[in-house]
Parts: structure tokens; sequence; C-alpha cells
């Protein structure tokens, strides 16, 4: 082999390398094993490729027979954004509920727990935990997935998750540095922007951050937003002032830095992304995530050509590619030599999440003996990070507790007379998801509550400031086990 063919194989698979694509489909298509056997490190898992868990464990065999340190890498933060149980809910409360309870011990032995199971199905990279602290409470994105607004509650219980994590051999990635609980937009659809000066930056948004290094993540995820304190031209993602000279200078890490979805409309929009995947490589950005919305082998053979061209043309340094491979292939080998032996014995029955759920539910008013009540689920449009098609609401697990249970769902635009005319006499339980966010839910909920004053209120997401109704119980997150706690409290079976 010629010095040029052996340096271009090399450009190639380094390029691959730094990779993390999805697809479609429940078993690896043709192209992804044929890629991985060429040089891929990572593939992106996503609601869509997963049916069950022993689909999804045959699914990650396939992709270790190409390559035994492959690494595969999901968003399950539990709570609202689930991936393993996209289409039942998730069996474990969210970050704010972990926050709420405020005990450290439960956030690792939940975190724990999630690794296992994990790891049992062959995943070996989270992304996750979210360490932003939601300071905006009209923040879009982030909300439930946080901790909570207080810095240092964000901050020790991020730490325990990472612990926790991984303690099972599966690799956290905390997420979006340098913070994105300030914002009020979503960068899934525009960029956000956090307009704080030097000192806050350094006293609220890196602590959690801090934290985490601390830990010991094996990961951190950049955020698509611009911090004019920090960069005033960039966003974090593609930024060398955030991700080397803040994160790898002056805070010390030494992982893996990955970015967020490529795709999302934050760099797709203002940059694209192959301009935008040279440009964060170049700023200190280990992995390129994506494959949430680009799924296909052409979107890798583009981001792959354009690592490559940008090398050859000296707009990227070969040296700081060949340091990002370097880096993926360190967490591979990591996680290789972390892998569990065997099924840890018990793990499916523990009821960890529940518990957890249960202790996370705060109660305002007198619970009363509620009998064939009418849910109403008043239901606003999901962010994408947590998807419409994960259900969540009351109204399932109620009925498992309470015959007769009725229920219907309300988008934007209804009102209390119509949830009204479809309850009858029967007991209304209003559910709702982030109602301060949202002024034509509290409206509704005002209207029942003055037409019917033994009005039911549960509170799914951030919970409202003043709470409303005969019966007003926060949950602080929407997962299966959420709902499960509240139903138990309005049928009179509350747990400890």
């Amino acid at each position: 082999m010629t010095v040029l063919a052996h340096r271009t194989d090399t450009l190639t698979r380094d390029a691959l390398a730094v990779l993390q694509p999805g697809f479609e489909g429940t078993t690896a298509p043709a192209w992804v094993l044929r890629r991985v056997g060429e040089g891929l490190t990572s593939v992106g898992l996503f609601g869509r490729n997963i049916a069950s868990a022993e689909q999804l464990a045959a699914l990650t065999a396939q992709l270790r027979a190409e390559r035994d340190d492959v690494l595969v890498a999901i968003d399950e933060e539990g709570g609202d954004v689930t991936r393993l149980e996209v289409r039942g809910g998730s069996s474990f409360p969210g970050n704010l509920a972990l926050g709420a309870v405020d005990d450290t011990a439960l956030t690792r032995e939940v975190a724990r727990e999630l690794g296992r199971r994990l790891a049992e199905c062959g995943v070996n990279l989270n992304w996750a935990p979210s360490a932003d602290v939601n300071s905006n409470p009209d923040n879009p994105v982030i909300g439930v997935r946080s901790f909570g607004a207080d810095t240092a509650l964000a901050a020790r219980h991020t730490a325990a998750y990472v612990e926790g994590l991984q303690d099972s051999g599966v690799a956290a990635c905390t997420k979006h540095f340098p913070g994105h609980g300030d914002t009020n937009v979503d960068s899934h659809h525009a960029m956000p922007r956090i307009d704080v000066d030097l000192d806050t930056l350094q006293v609220r948004e890196l602590i959690p951050f801090k934290a985490a290094i601390e830990a010991g993540t094996k990961a951190v995820m950049s955020a698509h937003i611009l911090v004019p304190a920090l960069d005033p031209t960039r966003p974090a993602t593609l930024s060398p002032q955030i991700l080397t000279g803040l994160l790898r200078k002056e805070l010390g890490y030494e992982g893996l830095i990955v970015t967020d979805g490529m795709e999302m409309n934050a760099i797709a929009g203002t940059y694209g992304i192959e301009r935008g995947s040279v440009l964060a490589i170049a700023a200190g950005a280990d992995a390129i995530c994506v494959g949430g919305g680009l799924a296909d082998e052409a979107t890798v053979l583009s981001l792959r050509d354009a690592l490559v061209a940008a090398v050859r043309e000296g707009t990227l340094a070969e040296e700081r590619l060949a340091d990002a491979a370097a880096r993926v292939r360190a967490l591979a080998e990591w996680t290789r030599r972390a892998r569990p032996d065997a099924r840890p014995e018990g793990s499916r029955a523990s009821g960890i999440g529940l518990t957890a759920a249960r202790r996370a539910v705060v109660v305002s008013g007198t619970p009363a003996t509620v009998s064939a009540p009418y849910v109403a689920t008043l239901a606003p449009v999901a962010n994408i990070a947590v998807g419409d098609e994960t259900p969540w609401g009351v109204a399932a697990e109620l009925a498992a507790l309470v015959t007769g249970t009725g229920s219907g769902v309300y988008p934007e635009g209804c009102s209390a007379g119509d949830v009204l005319a479809a309850a009858g006499d029967r007991t209304v339980v209003a559910v709702v998801r982030d109602a301060h966010r949202h002024p034509w839910m509290t409206e509704v909920l005002d209207a029942l509550v003055a037409a019917r004053p033994d009005t039911v209120v549960v509170e799914m997401g951030v919970p409202l400031a003043e709470p409303r109704g005969a019966l007003y119980v926060a949950t602080h997150g929407a997962s299966r086990v959420c709902g499960r706690a509240a139903a138990e409290v309005i049928a009179g079976e509350r747990r400890g």
C-alpha cells in the first residue's frame, strides 16, 4: 500500500469513527454492518429501533458480531424521555421527580437500575443525565428533564446519576454543556441564546458539569446554544472557546465530547450538517451525533467525505480528527472491559422506579373517595426530545384502580364546557403538563374548578406556583410510574 493510500484509509476510518449515526428498523441494515466493519465505531438508537428488550439485545449482538467494542448509544433519560419503553411509558421517574425527593442515594440506585437494564440489552452509552439547571420556568425543552432550579441540588444529583449509571458498565453522557436551562427556545427548532454574564455562568450553569466531571462522567454532550459571554459568534457545539478553552482547559475534562443532534435546526438551519460537523470537530468535539431525523447511509457518507475533504483542504487539522477518533475508540474499549459478564439477578423485578415516583408525589388539599371519575387530559404538543408517541397521563392507571373511570383527551382550543359535557355528574380529574407555560390550560383549569369545586388537578410537568382544585397532585414528571403514583393518591391507595 502506498503512503498516500494508507493516509487516505486512515483518514476515512477516523472520519467514520467520530460519527454516531442512526438507522431505521429493528435489525441493523446491511449498510450499517458494512460501515462498522470499515471503522464506524458508534451508532445511536431511537424508539423506532426498539420493539422489546429481547429484540434490542439481538440487535446489539448483531452489531457486535461485526465489531466487539462498538458503542451503542441511546437517549434514555427515564421519565418523559424514554426509548426503551417508548410505547408504554417509562418504569422510572425522570430527573425533576428525583430532585423533588432529594435523596442522592435514591438517584444513584435509580440510575444504576436503569443502567442494568440498558446493559442487559447491550446498550453501553446513554445520552444522559441532563445537568441543566432549569432556571427559566418557561424553558420549552428542559423542564422536568432537569433535577430542578437549584444549582447545588442539580449538581449533587447529576453526580449521583453519573456514578449509578457507570456502576452498571454504561457510560454516562452529561448534557447539555454549558447549560440549556435558561433558554426560552427549543434548539430543535431555532438557535437559543443565553444572555448572562460570566459570573452567573460560573455559579449556576457550570456547577453541575463540574460535579459530573469530578464523578468521572465518560462523556459530555454540547448544546446548540449561543452564549455571548463565552463566544459571541458561534454556538457551544461549534465553539473552540467553549469546548476546548472552557471544557478541556479550564475545567480539565479529558473524556469524550459528543455533539447534540446535528440535524437539529439550530445547526442544520444555520450552518448545514456537513459544515457544522467539520466546525464541531475543529472546535474540540469528538463525536458527531446524527440520526434522530436523518438515518440513512447517504448522510453517513456525506459527513465522512466532508471531514476527509476538510483535512485535505487544511480547514481541519489531521491531528484533531485523529485525536477525536482516538477518544471514541478509548471509550469503546472502556465499555468493552466494563461490560457485565451476566445479567444481574432479579434486575427485571426491581420496583425502585415506582418507589421513587411515589416518593416524588406532592399533594395539596384533602383526598376524598372518588368513584367513577372522568379523567380529562389537557394535552399540549410534546417537544421533539419527548416525542408524541409515548403515552402519558393517569387515565389508564386510574382505570385499573377505580371501576367506571372514563376519560378524554383535550388539545388546545377546548373549553371547560367540553370537559363538563363529557363528564356529566362524575368527578373531574383534570390532568395537565406544564400548565404554567400554556395559558389555555390554566384558563380551562380555573373554569373547571369554578364550576366544579371538587375537581381534582394532576400536574405532570413543572408544578404550578399555586395549587388548584380540591385535590392537587404534583408528580414532577409524566412517566408511567408517575401516573401510577398519582392514580394511587386519587383512588385513596397512596403508598410510601
